[in-house]
């Protein structure tokens, strides 16, 4: 079986890797392109300075970065408001923002209803 190399907008890795954000911005969808150079904030900086350091693992609260090629095949902890939850970034996730792979509710698990929820249970004692 051949392993299929993947491509972002006809691109390998190592050719996205080479670029600098701007031309890489260039391939990115409008909204988010446009939020690359507009600048980045003070966190998302930090967490760019970190993964440049060689950190495989990094801790961060910047769910709107956008998914970088400097940031693939590390584990990055994304804060979900409660406790960090780490997302293994890989190709498929180029252009995405950190925050779309964490999330921050958990689903509603309703057991038994209480005592006055129905008919039947409005005139039990409490005891």
């Amino acid at each position: 079986m051949v392993k299929r190399e993947i491509l972002y907008r006809g691109k390998t890795i190592e050719e996205l890797q080479k670029m600098n954000l701007k031309e890489f911005a260039q391939l990115l969808p409008s909204t988010k392109r446009r939020s690359i150079e507009r600048g980045l904030t003070h966190p998302q900086k930090n967490l760019l300075e970190k993964l440049a350091k060689g950190k495989d693992t990094v801790r961060t609260h910047a769910r709107d970065m956008v998914i970088l090629p400097v940031m693939v095949g590390k584990i990055i902890m994304v804060h979900n408001g409660k406790s960090f939850e780490a997302v293994r970034v890989d190709v498929e996730m180029l252009g995405q923002r950190l925050g779309d792979f964490v999330y921050t509710r958990k689903g509603v698990q309703h057991s038994a209803p209480g005592i006055g929820a129905t008919k039947s249970t409005g005139s039990l004692s409490v005891k």
